[in-house]
């Protein structure tokens, strides 16, 4: 269970030094267990702060009606939150555990299309697993924690709950910079500029900045694999 002292560094910027202090701690700490309510708490608050994270003119860009509208079936498609302000949301959550990619989704896929079945998954697997161990010019560093948070911060911004996972540890690892970039990229790519890009992680490598790109990228096409795979799955019942 992450401490109450911990948990007083949420959305604060971290720098370097900083971040590996905060996934010292999470990892000497890491033999004791929350409960699942605890979980679905943080999941929950996780998700709510989400709503205030939204590119600049992110509202302005939504309500344009530029030549492009021409091109599109649908012009107001676009992301929505999933979860609501100040009312429950009316979209379920999806559980990983429930419907999850290793024992559901690359079954599926393999059935009908054994080959792309292997390359999805290798290609999942090298982003997620993928790493210098290096921060900074901090070398020999275990990232394995703080590139689990970034996996599933992308998951839960489409709704997705890994109920084996503290999402405590999303609000320690990723700061407001971090996650208003994440968040950006996922949902609002077309806004996306190099300023938001250079805005988290200055004290980190360009490599290490262009991985987090990788798995926001991968983990969110994880997401919707996830959504249409399961879709696919009910249908043929």
């Amino acid at each position: 269970m992450v401490s109450h002292c911990l948990a007083e560094l949420e959305g604060a910027s971290a720098d370097v030094e900083t971040l590996m202090k905060r996934m010292k701690q999470l990892t000497e700490q890491s033999d004791a267990e929350d409960s699942q309510e605890e979980h679905i708490k943080q999941f929950e608050k996780v998700e709510r702060q989400s709503l205030e994270l939204a590119p600049k003119g992110e509202e302005q860009c939504c309500g344009d009606k530029s030549d492009l509208s021409n091109y599109l079936r649908d012009p107001e498609f676009k992301y929505k939150d999933f979860a609501k302000r100040g009312e429950e949301s009316k979209l379920p959550t999806f559980r990983a555990q429930d419907y999850s990619w290793e024992e559901h989704g690359f079954s599926l896929v393999n059935r009908y299309y054994p080959d792309i079945a292997s390359l999805l998954d290798g290609k999942l697997s090298l982003t997620s697993n993928l790493t210098y161990n290096t921060m900074g010019q901090n070398t020999m560093v275990d990232t394995s924690l703080l590139r689990r948070a970034i996996w599933n911060y992308v998951h839960a911004l489409f709704g997705i709950r890994h109920d084996d996972y503290d999402y405590s540890e999303v609000n320690l690892l990723l700061d407001r910079s971090l996650k208003t970039y994440i968040k950006s990229v996922c949902c609002f790519p077309e806004m996306t500029t190099y300023k938001d890009y250079s805005h988290f992680w200055k004290d980190f490598k360009d490599s290490e900045k262009v991985h987090v790109n990788l798995m926001v990228l991968e983990a969110r096409m994880q997401a919707g694999l996830l959504y249409v795979l399961r879709a696919i799955m009910e249908y043929m019942k």
